[in-house]
């Protein structure tokens, strides 16, 4: 028997969290949880994929979630295509969002690429360990990240005042 899928879901910040990869029987106990969207950062046909993403938008909508595709191959997750579209969901998307890939690092490292253009990257990784992620050693890759937003617009995908919320352990940015 699997673990619950609300037994597998880590929040980076209050609106935001990851996971694995999901079930068909997972969407309604996502949007019970109390998740009013869902981005998958899974490639169709990725190694173990259980759903493609046209099926995971189906059973979004059959649960009342929103759902939105930004795939990333591991070597991808800090491209402009990715990040930008990471970017895009997150501030489009009705929260709190769930995004997902094979285990929740890949999907937590976009959600950081993206935060990243828009906020502290003290801040981010902050809200990252916080949430079980050690990703100090991408730090290099996030100042570049947040390089990027002298040239590209770009919505906060994380609010540091809603991550100290969560945490508690240090002010906003």
């Amino acid at each position: 028997m699997s673990t619950p899928i609300t037994d597998r879901i880590v929040y980076i910040t209050p609106d935001f969290a990851v996971t694995g990869a999901l079930e068909p029987k997972d969407f309604a106990a996502i949007a019970a949880a109390g998740f009013r969207s869902v981005i998958s950062n899974r490639p169709d046909g990725e190694t173990g994929a259980r759903m493609t993403a046209r099926e995971e938008s189906v059973a979004a909508w059959q649960a009342g979630l929103q759902f939105r595709h930004v795939p990333s191959a591991k070597h991808d997750v800090l491209t402009d295509s990715v990040v930008e579209a990471m970017s895009d969901a997150a501030a489009r998307l009705k929260g709190p969002i769930l995004a997902h890939c094979l285990s929740g690092q890949r999907s937590a490292i976009i959600w950081a690429a993206a935060s990243a253009r828009a906020g502290n990257i003290d801040c981010v990784l902050a809200a990252l360990k916080q949430a079980g992620f050690d990703l100090e050693f991408l730090r290099d890759d996030l100042e570049a990240q947040a390089d990027r937003k002298r040239w590209i617009g770009t919505e906060r995908a994380l609010d540091c005042s809603e991550a100290a919320i969560l945490t508690g352990s240090w002010a906003a940015a």
